[in-house]
């Protein structure tokens, strides 16, 4: 290669992370952003023509051969990598500086087969952005590891094959449109498993006496909480079967009867203490983040989803704040050890610190130790009060989090004692001659790391009583002492269902199990919400029963390809692939054809052998007493298959009963999650869509009938219009006429479909109403949208404080509301939802703005889309610039046809020249 004289090229992702190395690297180097991947598979509609029928046209990937993929240059990548080319023409040296996990290594391959440099080229790694890292990774370089984009590339080409033969059977038997994944499809079943087991569960009550005891005074008054009876312990709710069977030996379980009738025998007596046990307590830190628990604790702490903690965190490391964000390693460098221990010692004390450096040992499965911990960049720390002046919102708050854990996780045991009393009643009443309470607390008498961070909990109540019980100190007792009994009282409780997974905990799960990486965590969730197959209700992920379907589908035809075991084996091997220790080809193979010496079946032959498929049958789920959910083209409905009348197990019509022989069914709304979809449920829903489709009668001045309606959007009312009722045309034979339109309205909140009436109806039909002109004679109306009642003026609205109003509202009263001044609207220019200061490229003010597509952010020429974890409220300056710049190394957004056209002419001249053959 011959080496030119210019100065250096440094290629990275991102515009940020370039903007902050170039400031490291001085005047030989130019650092310029690739703005992520530039290459990647084609779709098969986007080969050229004559590839579409070759062995590449089914995934862009020629199976039969080597399992060689065809790759293109990005369309609206083009413009950057003709950018990266002339600037290598005057470069003496390539840096390629990607990020050091296979994704990374990947896009420094890529960009190595399409710029092809004739200039000598360097992989320069590094997992923290700060002076000294970027000096230390220049001067140190290496080759592309070639084991790591085989790993990476097996990666791509699998889930290329698992979603374009899976999807398609998908397709054809539950919903159009829909996708399958690799790690998507069994993190979805994990969430639906979680429902069906919610669904599954038998609540059970218990009962037990909550008692208050003092040696003497108030002052000493400490509670206690009924443990036995008669020398056999209270049953609690860990004694349950998720089906309600009392599964605890050797318990007793208290009725509400019973344990009122303790507690009122009690309140006269004495307790004596009969035990008082007294323990040391340590408490241990937690391990430096990885990103599997940055991401849990950031939820748990901050309320970020996975998506948004990693966004924030891929910030602070592109600036120089934190190290690499992406690792599943909890160990530490010996200066990083350094920095935080010395961090302890300065701010809490020497006695904070332990004799030796505390070392974590990662104990998940899979782990790989490839990058260190996540903790704050450099050699020493900076403190969050150094850099308050510099973050703002998330960035510090995420900052200060993984400080916090950082030296922590150097600090001492948390030290303290923890006392048990018990205490002994003598009842003497007929099922409970004497009974035992029972009491701990555990007194801190050193905080040690507690005094810079304590992890968070997913379980808020457990967490709320632990944190009790750590507060709580019992008074100095010791065994016969006597004690008043203060208060006691029956307390009942009820079995809960598992908690369902919030995106920490689903993580958390998907870790534990082996499946997916640090890298895929967040990208998995959004994916699985994105589709509709999740969504959120609080912090908790709800499948849909679209989810049901896809699921019941792939645990009965590719049950392989969703098990846990076996995905989880998908990730060793491809951790095998970038060690050195497999071959990709043979491992595709294997894979998509099987292997006949393990008479294993490959997902070619699965989707080949598939057989009969019901698809009424997949897309059916069982509630019980008769009654099923299914998931039709236009959305979930609950179905009576046994009416009632019917005996469900013989099928025998009761005496009387009246039978119809069209199964009864109704739409269910959104905002019912599957687990409350019981048997009475969906009577109610039933009871509900009777009157779906009831005719009020007919419009006096129409003719036409009026029907109300059950939606999946609530009720509405509608009219109907015969097919022979088409409006005339003005010009019948130049062009057919439009179909008429039925009016409709949404009823009001205050209204049900099954005391509606024609008036009803036919004034909520009759909106928008004519309130009457204002004194220039523009018309004002009162209308009902979707965010509520309000009135229109031209382009100017206002909004009415109830939808009676709309009826009765005056042509005074309207003009009145007019006469103030407008508080919020469309129609008025509205001001800046947040200013973000100077844009460091163009030096115009960038603020943040509500488009008619939501909001963006704007420097006056470039415009950018928030993202879906953006917020406008707190957005941070830095994001908004990221987001700006992302915009225009993009390019500006040509027309659709246009794209189309062009990138059929240039696929086939530049995919050849990248096309890569590899074996």
């Amino acid at each position: 290669m011959a080496a030119g004289k210019g100065r250096k090229l440094v290629i990275v992702e991102s515009p940020a992370k370039a903007k902050t190395i170039a400031g490291y690297l001085g005047g030989d180097f130019e650092v310029e952003a690739s703005v992520g991947h530039i290459r990647d598979l084609p779709n098969p509609s986007e080969l050229p023509a004559d590839m579409k029928k070759g062995p590449y046209g089914k995934f862009a990937v020629d199976v039969e051969n080597g399992f060689d993929p065809y790759y293109v240059v990005d369309p609206d990548k083009k413009k950057k990598v003709a950018e990266l080319k002339r600037l290598l023409k005057d470069a003496s040296e390539l840096y390629l500086a990607t990020d050091e996990d296979r994704e990374g290594e990947a896009i420094a391959w890529h960009l190595l087969e399409a710029l092809k440099p004739r200039v000598p080229v360097k992989r320069m790694v590094f997992h923290e952005i700060t002076r000294e890292a970027i000096q230390r990774a220049v001067n140190d370089t290496r080759e592309i590891d070639t084991a790591m984009v085989d790993a990476q590339e097996t990666r791509r080409i699998l889930d290329r094959l698992y979603g374009y033969e899976v999807s398609p059977v998908l397709w054809r038997k539950v919903r159009q449109g829909l996708s399958a994944g690799r790690v998507q499809s069994v993190a979805t079943r994990m969430v639906v498993e979680r429902e069906r087991e919610r669904m599954a569960f038998v609540r059970s009550s218990y009962w037990d006496v909550e008692g208050e005891f003092t040696p003497e005074g108030a002052a000493q008054q400490f509670t206690a909480r009924l443990s036995s009876v008669d020398g056999v312990r209270v049953a609690s709710g860990r004694d349950f079967a998720d089906d309600g069977r009392l599964t605890g030996k050797g318990v007793v379980h208290l009725d509400e009867a019973l344990a009122t009738r303790i507690a009122s025998a009690c309140l006269p007596l004495t307790a004596r203490v009969t035990d008082v046990q007294e323990k040391p307590y340590t408490r241990r830190p937690s391990a430096p983040f990885t990103t599997s628990t940055l991401q849990q604790e950031a939820s748990r702490k901050l309320r970020m989803s996975s998506k948004n903690a990693m966004r924030v965190a891929q910030r602070l490391y592109e600036n120089g704040y934190i190290t690499y964000m992406r690792t599943d390693s909890t160990t530490l460098s010996d200066a990083a050890t350094t920095a935080a221990r010395s961090q302890a010692r300065d701010m809490y004390g020497a006695e904070y610190v332990p004799d030796s450096p505390r070392r974590y040992e990662k104990k998940v499965k899979n782990a790989q130790e490839a990058h260190e911990a996540i903790r704050p960049a450099g050699d020493r720390f900076r403190s969050p009060a150094q850099v308050a002046g510099e973050l703002r919102g998330e960035e510090f708050a995420l900052y200060e989090l993984i400080w916090k854990r950082t030296v922590a996780s150097q600090m001492a045991d948390a030290r303290g004692s923890t006392a048990t009393v018990k205490l002994a009643v003598d009842t003497a009443i007929e099922g409970a001659q004497s009974v035992e309470f029972s009491a701990s607390g555990t007194v801190i008498t050193f905080k040690g790391f507690l005094a810079a961070y304590e992890e968070g909990r997913d379980d808020e109540a457990t967490a709320r009583a632990d944190a009790a019980a750590e507060e709580r100190r019992l008074p100095k007792l010791s065994a016969g002492v006597a004690l008043e009994v203060v208060r006691a009282e029956a307390d009942g409780h009820e079995t809960s269902p598992p908690a369902r997974y919030t995106e920490a905990t689903l993580v958390k799960a998907m870790e534990e199990r082996g499946i997916g990486r640090p890298s895929t965590y967040a990208a998995t969730i959004g994916t699985i919400q994105d589709r509709g197959y999740v969504f959120n209700k609080g912090q908790a992920l709800v499948p849909t029963w679209l989810a049901f379907a896809v699921t019941r589908l792939l645990e009965e035809h590719f049950g392989n390809l969703v098990d846990y075991e076996f995905t989880a084996s998908m990730e060793e091997d491809l951790d095998r692939i970038a060690n050195g220790d497999e071959r990709r080809i043979d491992w595709l193979k294997r894979f998509y054809f099987g292997e006949e010496a393990t008479t294993g079946e490959g997902l070619k032959s699965l989707v080949d052998d598939l057989g009969e498929i019901d698809a009424k049958e997949i897309s059916t789920i069982p509630i019980g007493d008769g009654m099923v959910v299914r998931v039709g083209r236009y959305g979930p409905y609950v179905e009576e298959v046994v009416p009632a009348g019917v005996d469900l197990a013989t099928g025998e019509v009761a005496d009387g009963a009246s039978v119809s022989g069209t199964p009864r069914r109704a739409t269910i709304t959104d905002d019912v999650a599957p687990d409350e979809m019981t048997p009475e449920k969906a009577r109610e829903l039933l009871e509900v869509a009777a009157d779906d489709g009831k005719v009020l009668g007919r419009d006096p001045e129409t003719g036409r009938e009026i029907v109300a309606k059950a939606g999946r959007y609530g009720p509405y009312v509608t009219e109907v219009i015969e097919e022979d009722e088409a409006p005339a045309a003005d010009k019948p034979k130049a062009r057919k006429a439009a179909k008429a339109k039925p009016r409709t309205a949404s009823l009001f909140k205050d209204m049900e479909l099954s005391t509606l009436t024609l008036d009803d109806a036919l004034k909520l039909l009759s909106l928008p109403r004519v309130v009457g002109t204002d004194a220039e004679g523009v018309e004002i109306t009162a209308q009902n949208g979707r965010y509520g009642p309000y009135l229109k003026k031209g382009t100017d609205s206002r909004s009415l404080a109830s939808e009676s109003q709309l009826f009765d509202i005056t042509l005074d009263e309207a003009l009145a509301i007019y006469a103030q001044p407008k508080q919020r609207g469309r129609a008025a220019a509205a001001p800046p939802l947040k200013e973000l200061g100077a844009d460091p490229v163009s030096g115009k003010p960038v603020v943040v703005k509500d488009g008619r597509f939501g909001p963006y952010v704007t420097d006056g020429e470039t415009n950018a889309t928030l993202r879906k974890d953006d917020d406008p409220a707190s957005i941070t300056p830095e994001r908004g610039y990221e987001l700006l710049a992302e915009k225009r190394a993009k390019g500006p957004t040509t027309r659709k046809r246009a794209v189309k056209k062009t990138a059929k002419k240039t696929a086939k001249r530049t995919t050849k020249k990248t096309a890569a053959k590899k074996a």
